[in-house]
């Protein structure tokens, strides 16, 4: 089995969304699942400049945790991503590392777990939310929810952990998460296999 990677793209590394992060954590510890816990930190995220140049070599040209994730992406059964709610989207470091590491490993996602977490103060959660996933869904990914969109409110972190319906709805998300990985493993030894898809059709909306 391999493990649940969650990954914090708050440039605060134990804040309100690492709070989260770590209510569902602790979960999927419980649920008997490996988890790595990363921080994205506080420095510049280099965002995709579309060289096309990870379609030849594999991994991305600029050297980061992107490429360390891809080394060992056959050892990883699910990804989480964590955000804060800026304006109603997710950290701009999040989406940066999200467009080079989903390029770089589209078709080596498909069928993953997926499942992304957001924290607010008040408003946007909803669109940060649904901006996170458009990224996995476009993988071919299977997105995890929960008993309610997968958000925490709060401030700072105290407040976080006063929101009892989130943190309730990050332990839910993460039984979801070890249940469906537990039902992917129960498949691979019964025998199920994979599904084989069709030659991928790429088609522009030009005349």
């Amino acid at each position: 089995m391999g493990k649940i990677v969650l990954i914090n793209g708050s440039p605060n590394e134990h804040g309100c969304t690492y709070t989260a992060l770590k209510e569902l954590e602790k979960t999927l510890q419980n649920e008997g699942q490996e988890t790595e816990l990363i921080w994205l930190g506080k420095g510049p995220v280099q965002g995709c400049t579309a060289c096309m140049s990870c379609m030849k070599t594999g991994k991305c040209v600029f050297d980061d945790l992107v490429n360390d994730l891809t080394e060992r992406l056959d050892t990883i059964d699910g990804i989480v991503a964590g955000s804060p709610v800026y304006y109603g989207t997710p950290s701009g470091s999040l989406i940066a590392f999200l467009d080079r590491f989903c390029l770089v490993n589209e078709s080596r996602l498909y069928r993953k777990l997926a499942a992304s977490v957001v924290s607010c103060r008040r408003g946007g959660a909803t669109g940060a939310f649904m901006a996170l996933n458009q990224k996995f869904l476009n993988c071919s990914m299977t997105i995890v929810g929960s008993e309610y969109w997968n958000q925490v409110h709060g401030m700072e972190a105290e407040e976080v952990l006063k929101d009892e319906e989130g943190l309730q709805t990050m332990r839910v998300l993460g039984q979801n998460i070890a249940w469906l990985q537990k039902s992917i493993e129960a498949g691979k030894a019964a025998g199920i296999d994979v599904p084989v898809y069709e030659e991928r059709i790429h088609t522009n909306f030009i005349r």
